[in-house]
């Protein structure tokens, strides 16, 4: 093998870790503890090598006991895309079954990535090369952060709140507020799926398995009693997070929104929590405001990609 000779695999196992985080990048520091948990396997941690060179590198990320990736979370390259194309080809090949739609992608990227000529580079190689094995920009997100001594509104009054009755009450609610959504996500979901479809499967695929207290989640009710909206503040396994928060169709355009989430945010204040984290599209505009209404700063962005 000659140094220009391009080596494509998968780590050995975790005492190649170090090699892998090479390249630098904010998750490197969660990847052993990932393989730890169960939410990556060696086999899905690929970097491209010349000699002992590390020029390119892919990793996907699962909840914890899947036996298949949920999403690709890391991709680098340093010299140009090539090499980055050949190792997702690859990886993509030894990971997705044939005929198979690959996991999305999501990257974080710095808030102001488009005015620094760097990160600019950066963020458009790695969608370069993404697009050449048949990826395409989905969304761009806000990551949004609260930190203790922060002010947070007082209650107006206007709402009560209280927990889910039941999982069947809740699902009702997130049915319901799937009318009229801006969320990228959902609205591709509705697509293939009927509102109580996507509902029921969020709820089984992401909320029923937080392991945080479900004693936090709120249910926003009129002085009547009548449901005007919601709040599902959690712990994701690295961070406490307002996980979902919505208002129903019936009550937009009142403010309740803010009211809402400044429930889920006091609530988790009261644990003593060092921050909390949450994201929005960068077009679903009300939802944006409202965090920064209540505290929220947007201290990273996300570039999601999509197969099909």
């Amino acid at each position: 093998m000659t140094p220009h000779d391009l080596t494509l695999r998968p780590i050995t196992g975790p005492e190649e870790i170090d090699l892998f985080n090479r390249l630098p990048y904010v998750l490197n520091a969660e990847i052993r503890g990932d393989l730890e948990a169960g939410r990556r396997r060696t086999r899905w941690l690929w970097v491209a090598l010349r000699g002992d060179r590390v020029v390119a590198r892919a990793a996907w990320w699962s909840r914890p006991g899947d036996e298949h990736p949920l999403l690709m979370d890391v991709f680098d390259v340093t010299d140009g895309i090539e090499d980055g194309v050949r190792l997702l080809e690859a990886a993509l090949a030894a990971l997705v079954p044939p005929g198979g739609t690959p996991p999305g992608y999501g990257r974080f990227v710095p808030p102001d990535w488009r005015a620094h000529d760097e990160s600019r580079r950066a963020v458009r190689d790695r969608m370069a090369a993404l697009e050449r094995v048949g990826a395409r920009l989905f969304v761009e997100r806000l990551r949004l952060h609260w930190l203790p001594g922060t002010p947070v509104p007082a209650p107006s009054g206007r709402l009560e709140f209280r927990p889910p009755r039941d999982a069947a009450e809740l699902i009702g609610l997130m049915t319901l507020v799937l009318d009229g959504t801006l969320d990228a996500h959902s609205r591709d979901e509705l697509r293939s799926l009927t509102a109580r479809e996507a509902a029921e499967r969020q709820y089984r695929e992401e909320l029923e398995r937080y392991a945080s207290p479900r004693d936090w989640w709120r249910v926003a009710t009129l002085p009547g009693g009548e449901p005007a909206g919601f709040v599902i503040p959690a712990h994701n396994g690295y961070n406490v997070i307002i996980a979902y928060l919505a208002v129903l169709p019936a009550h937009r355009g009142n403010g309740y929104i803010d009211d809402v989430l400044a429930e889920g945010t006091r609530l988790l204040a009261a644990e003593g929590v060092s921050r909390i984290r949450a994201a929005t599209d960068v077009g679903n505009t009300p939802m944006a405001r409202s965090f920064a209404r209540v505290g929220y700063t947007v201290f990273e962005r996300e570039i999601d990609m999509t197969w099909g």
